[in-house]
């Protein structure tokens, strides 16, 4: 029986080819009927992909025995190819637009620097045990919070990445940088590189969640610390843990509760 599924994944490691590395995931992503994004630069490579299971299965063996890619952190998630219009692979400068990549080292065991990973389960005990002297700080755009995000959380005035260095040095979030700050963004990436630039500019306790929202929502569902939905890049634009997830965004038109977000169907908008 057929069963689709959609995967995610990163790892920082020097590549000394992103070209070579590009050429080979697409011609591998075409010949397993895959569809998806994956970003290549010479810190990693950042993907996600959709298609049948077994084929999915494939490409993760295939791709981990490309040097530095063997402990990659799969995640899975519910969806499938029809999720993506094509298969893109592109190399980039970085592969988060955070434009640090001047400040950011990266060696054989991943971004240099950064915050330590959390397991879901020790993110809820720092919680417990510290309560208000644990911060939780958004590593997305602003608008994906939105729909979903932790109780409690620091959502920066970000609409893109490229934003993020500006706010952190705005002086608006000082009152942290004595605080024991969690990192948390989608699938971890984007923390990876966030948690090292806060530390480098005065933030002393830092932590990332190891592979990000998605890990914790299939540890604790809508039973834990985050709310609502999680707002994902592809054709679904939103993901459920559960069938009793708390909706706390806001219709723009009505102000009524809702999840739903849509691209906009103007041409200047997209």
């Amino acid at each position: 029986m057929s069963m689709q599924k959609i995967l995610l994944y990163y790892k920082f490691t020097p590549v000394k080819d992103p070209e070579m590395l590009k050429l080979w995931q697409k011609t591998l992503c075409d010949s397993l009927n895959l569809k998806g994004r994956i970003l290549v630069s010479e810190q990693g490579i950042n993907g996600t992909v959709g298609g049948e299971l077994d084929d999915l299965k494939a490409y993760v063996k295939a791709t981990k025995q490309f040097p530095g890619f063997k402990d990659i952190l799969w995640k899975w998630s519910e969806g499938g190819r029809e999720n993506f219009p094509r298969m893109s692979v592109k190399v980039k400068p970085e592969l988060v637009a955070f434009e640090s990549h001047i400040e950011i080292e990266i060696d054989e065991k991943g971004v240099v620097g950064g915050g330590k990973h959390l397991k879901p389960e020790q993110v809820n005990k720092m919680v417990e045990e510290y309560g208000d002297d644990v911060v939780f700080f958004d590593g997305r755009n602003q608008y994906e919070a939105k729909v979903g995000r932790f109780k409690n959380t620091v959502v920066p005035d970000t609409r893109t990445s490229r934003d993020f260095i500006p706010e952190l040095e705005s002086g608006k979030y000082d009152e942290l940088k004595d605080k024991k700050v969690i990192t948390y963004c989608t699938g971890g990436v984007r923390c990876e590189l966030l948690s090292a630039m806060m530390k480098k500019r005065g933030f002393k306790d830092v932590y990332q969640i190891d592979g990000g929202i998605v890990k914790y929502g299939e540890k604790y569902g809508d039973d834990g610390l985050w709310e609502g939905q999680l707002y994902v890049f592809d054709g679904r634009m939103g993901m459920d843990f559960s069938d009793h997830a708390k909706t706390i965004g806001e219709c723009i038109h009505c102000a009524g509760p809702t999840s739903n977000y849509e691209n906009c169907a103007l041409p200047s908008c997209n």
